[in-house]
């Protein structure tokens, strides 16, 4: 319940301050006074629309604060718990201010909040019913939600949403699949074919460089062949010369004799000793060498067909600057492990086949379980409404909540994200006359009422203590409008309600009246809030029924309105 409204340059309003009490409080005032600043004073408390033009003129900031009391807000009060925020006696204080940079703050009992988190706490606080909520009942999509509401399927209904949503998403990936089965086939036919080609060469690790050896050996055997000949004589002599070897010989012999007459030399012929066996080694592999040396046309025609298969896969498999016989096995291998994947293909599509029959499954009973309760509650929510709209002056309306299943072809198809109904609300306002959309026959009066039988029925089902109407007694007077305070009085005894309204016939019925009239100084125009009591209530009751608030006929008729509909 609002206990306090604290307002501070807000549009015209300087400065209010305005207590409220429990039960049923209206809110009147001249055309223009500003009564609906009031309320957009608290929508804007609540998480509505910030903007710098809501700033009273000249001033730099707005600001607006309210206390709550939690009475029974059960839900409010686990909200804080979750956000570490403290109640005091079950109240709590909301403050909110718009900056003329555009930057507007929030706080819940001290503590800086965001937005989105002002907007949730709220929701469990206040419902405001405005014209342009009552345009909701001209939109047909809306109905299924007051439907859902009634029947408290909302938690249902998104958790069906959430079944639907998933069925959802597993066909687009189950059409990808589809879609994309010519491109998968061609890749698993190219990577199966190159993956054969490169396995059957049977590489070896290192294979390309020994053989690029062996090919420039044999291509090159004479010139080879020539050159170990020439080394061989070098080490051996030949035509009667001397080769190294044997000088080397030559030196051996005489080194000792020339150590024996200078012992500083022994280090030397050690090193020549040293140097002699090593050539004599190095002659030794050489001429094993050259003996083993045999020109070999078939292998060399082998080697270069082989070396030549190498580089027409590299050009074909990785045509990459210096890319070698190893390169190829990589790609091989990572070939294979694709193939591997998309050789599981059809068994990953046979299992999302048989998760989206499933899922179509789980879809449909959801969908049948929750079609069957609207339809329960539809026919219950007929007859609150009805009920209540001939306590509203319109005692030969039938209303009914109209479902139709949905069209399309098979089970599933025939769902939406909200379940199979299409529900529609359908009004006959006259006696004799069919049932036809609500959207397509009401009048503004006659939607004013289905609202506050809309809001009534559904206010008991949710805990939200404070309902405020603005101006739903628009396009209705007389009689209708003694129904409407009379069951807004009624409506009272569960919640606090607040209405705007410029109607004698409603304002008489409420437990609490404020004023808001408009003023000017000078060049300065502003707004100001006050409970009417007492004489003071009815010479404001006297205004609204006559636009004479001093005449003794005015103000006598106003007080005995006040006195026989229980206002005094």
């Amino acid at each position: 319940m609002l206990e306090e409204l604290d307002i501070r340059n807000f549009a015209l309003i300087d400065s209010a301050h305005v207590e409220f009490g429990g039960g049923f409080t209206v809110l009147s005032g001249e055309t223009g006074a500003g009564k609906s600043i009031l309320i957009g004073s608290l929508a804007f408390l609540l998480g509505g629309k910030a903007g710098v033009e809501q700033i009273r003129t000249g001033c730099t900031e707005a600001q607006v604060s309210g206390t709550f009391l939690l009475d029974g807000g059960k839900e409010a009060l686990e909200w804080l718990d979750e956000h570490g925020i403290e109640s005091e006696e079950n109240r709590i204080l909301i403050r909110r201010m718009i900056r003329d940079s555009g930057k507007s703050s929030a706080w819940i009992g001290g503590t800086p909040v965001t937005k989105a988190d002002l907007l949730s706490f709220a929701s469990f606080l206040v419902d405001i019913h405005g014209q342009h909520e009552q345009q909701s009942l001209m939109k047909v999509s809306e109905h299924r939600r007051y439907l859902d509401i009634y029947g408290d399927l909302v938690a249902e209904v998104k958790n069906f949403t959430s079944l639907y949503a998933d069925l959802v998403e597993k066909r687009r990936v189950l059409d990808e699949m589809n879609s994309d089965a010519s491109d998968r086939n061609n890749r698993i036919e190219m990577l199966s074919f190159a993956v054969s080609e490169i396995e059957a060469l049977k590489i070896k690790p290192g294979e390309e460089s020994e053989l690029e050896s062996e090919e420039s050996r044999l291509s090159s055997f004479e010139k080879l062949y020539g050159g170990i000949e020439e080394i061989n004589g070098a080490f051996e002599g030949s035509e009667g010369e001397g080769g190294i070897l044997a000088a080397m010989r030559r030196l051996r012999s005489v080194l000792p004799s020339v150590v024996s007459m200078d012992k500083s030399l022994e280090a030397l012929d050690g090193r020549l000793q040293s140097a002699f066996y090593e050539l004599e080694d190095i002659s030794q592999e050489f001429r094993h060498y050259g003996q083993t040396l045999v020109f070999d046309p078939e292998r060399l025609a082998e080697v270069q067909e082989r070396l030549e298969l190498f580089n027409r896969l590299k050009k074909k498999y990785v045509p990459h600057q210096g890319a070698t016989a190893d390169d190829l096995l990589s790609y091989c291998k990572k070939a294979s492990e694709e193939l591997e994947k998309l050789s599981s293909f059809t068994q990953d599509k046979s299992a999302l086949e048989q998760a989206v029959s499933e899922a179509e499954k789980r879809v449909y009973v959801a969908a049948k379980q929750i079609s069957a309760k609207r339809k329960a509650a539809a026919e219950k929510m007929s007859g609150a409404i009805e009920e209540i709209l001939k306590k509203l002056g319109m005692k030969d309306t039938r209303f009914r909540v109209s479902l139709e299943e949905k069209s399309g072809d098979g089970m599933v198809q025939k769902c939406g994200p909200y379940g199979m109904d299409d529900v529609e609300f359908l009004i006959s306002a006259n006696p004799g006359s069919p049932l036809l959309p609500l959207a397509r026959i009401a009048s503004g009066g006659e939607l004013s009422r289905v609202m506050l039988a809309m809001k009534t029925i559904l206010s008991n089902a949710d805990t939200v203590g404070t309902l405020v109407f603005d101006e739903i007694d628009t396009g209705i007077g007389g009689e209708i409008a003694v129904a409407i305070g009379e069951h807004m009085k009624k409506l009272a005894s569960r919640k606090q309600i607040l209405c705007i309204t410029h109607l004698a016939s409603i304002a008489v019925y409420a437990d609490n009246q404020i004023k808001i009239e408009k003023g000017v100084d000078g060049s300065s125009t502003s707004t100001k809030v006050f409970p009417v009591v007492g004489e003071n209530r009815v010479r404001e009751i006297a205004r609204m029924l006559s636009g004479d608030s001093s005449s003794a006929a005015s103000l006598e008729h106003a007080a005995s309105m006040l006195k026989k509909f229980g206002g005094i």
